[in-house]
């Protein structure tokens, strides 16, 4: 059984490193959000590490813009994008302030709260569906871009922070290449995860989209 864990947020010094560093450590950790009808909490099983301008895969390659810019720091902070303008999905920010880099969430098991969870994502058949995936772990816990720039590091009352948690043993940690990322990017082993862990996403190889005729 997991404990619950400790209800201080991970320090911003945590994420004020290189995020290769970070994204392995942050397999375990909570992520806790408050939302209006009550708390919903998850165990992080999955993260893919983006390292901004020098990461072809990265939304910062090509420098800063509006859409970006929570990119560029201070770490511990949460940047969320929309995408397929239909989902969203949550990132930390990492690294030093003025260099762009970050880790996408793109698993984790639901611990507490799983009933509210269910409610936004009715098509899951199992709980340990609930938050398999970036997008559907945004919409079990009910981020949007409303929470795009939120301190993770501020309180553990904010609508979104990120505490200890139980982390795996060393032998469970598995990394490989990013989940549908392509061109210069596409084979670096940056997604990590717990291995065997139910909750954890599909690989799928980056499929080029064709332009209409």
């Amino acid at each position: 059984m997991i404990e619950r864990p400790d209800r201080t947020p991970l320090p911003r010094g945590f994420f004020d490193r290189p995020v290769l560093d970070v994204a392995p450590e942050l397999l375990g950790c909570t992520l806790a959000r408050l939302t209006g009808d009550g708390p919903i909490e998850l165990r992080l099983t999955e993260v893919e590490a983006y390292a901004g301008e020098l990461d072809p895969g990265s939304h910062a390659y090509r420098g800063r813009t509006p859409r970006n810019d929570v990119m560029f720091g201070p770490p511990g902070h949460a940047y969320v994008y929309f995408t397929y303008g239909m989902w969203h999905c949550l990132n930390v920010v990492c690294g030093p302030e003025g260099r762009a880099s970050g880790i996408l969430l793109r698993a984790g098991e639901i611990q507490i709260g799983a009933d509210l969870a269910r409610k936004r994502r009715f098509s899951a058949r199992h709980d340990r569906e609930l938050a398999k995936g970036p997008a559907r772990l945004a919409t079990a816990l009910d981020v949007d871009r409303a929470l795009n720039g939120t301190d993770l590091c501020a309180d553990a009352t904010a609508p979104l922070s990120l505490l200890p948690g139980t982390p795996p043993h060393p032998d469970q940690v598995r990394n490989g290449p990013r989940t549908g990322v392509g061109g210069g990017g596409a084979h670096q082993p940056w997604r990590f995860w717990i291995d065997s862990d139910p909750t954890v996403s599909p690989y799928r190889a980056h499929v080029p989209r064709r332009r209409a005729t």
